[in-house]
């Protein structure tokens, strides 16, 4: 197939004459605060991706934690610890010049994802910082997201992709390992050795 050849869509109008208009129900879920149902699903939730806006374009990050780590301050207000990482710190360096950002909150064994979109600033506050520490450590940076819109996914995209169903799960032989990966991009790198020593490096810089 030649995709240069295709025809594409090139206006909103074109879109929503293929698509038709959202229902009802899906213009009500969106808030432009945090209701208690929201904010018992951030409490409850271990896993996020937080999408940020480099000079670039588009950049996407994980973040994990105990349930909880995104602290909910207000119904308009979030809270996010930044850990020990690779001090690449992309995201942080990205809210510095675009403070816009998105937040998808991922429960396991939940098929219901939670949308966030606001703006953030970065704050080094060392009291914040210490009020959010995880096993003694304290966060190195702390993110304050204002809130402007929040919207529940319903289940359909986790139930097709079979996301939390062990019949779903890919054996470790198919899928690169994290020193395959950067032996790809540097032929000299010892994958074998590092692979084999990361277990004991992530148990001893994870906080």
């Amino acid at each position: 197939m030649n995709i240069d050849a295709l025809e594409y869509l090139s206006s909103t109008q074109e879109l929503e004459q293929a698509y038709g208009q959202p229902s009802a129900r899906a213009l009500v879920k969106e808030l432009t605060y945090l209701n208690e149902e929201y904010q018992r699903y951030i409490r409850n939730a271990p896993f996020i991706l937080l999408a940020t806006v480099a000079e670039q374009g588009i950049d996407v990050s994980p973040r994990g934690d105990a349930p909880g780590f995104v602290q909910v301050h207000d119904a308009n207000t979030l809270l996010l610890a930044d850990r020990k990482g690779n001090n690449r710190a992309d995201s942080l360096k990205n809210l510095l010049t675009n403070p816009t950002c998105g937040l998808l909150f991922l429960i396991p064994g939940i098929g219901e994802a939670l949308r966030v979109r606001g703006s953030a600033r970065i704050t080094l506050d060392s009291d914040l910082c210490q009020a959010m520490a995880w096993q003694g450590k304290p966060a190195r940076s702390v993110m304050v997201m204002q809130v402007e819109k929040a919207y529940f996914q319903c289940q359909k995209a986790i139930a097709r992709s079979g996301l939390w169903q062990v019949r779903a799960r890919t054996e470790r032989g198919d899928v690169p390992t994290a020193g395959d990966m950067i032996k790809a991009c540097d032929p000299a790198f010892n994958a074998e050795d590092y692979d084999s020593n990361y277990p004991q490096y992530m148990n001893e810089t994870l906080y």
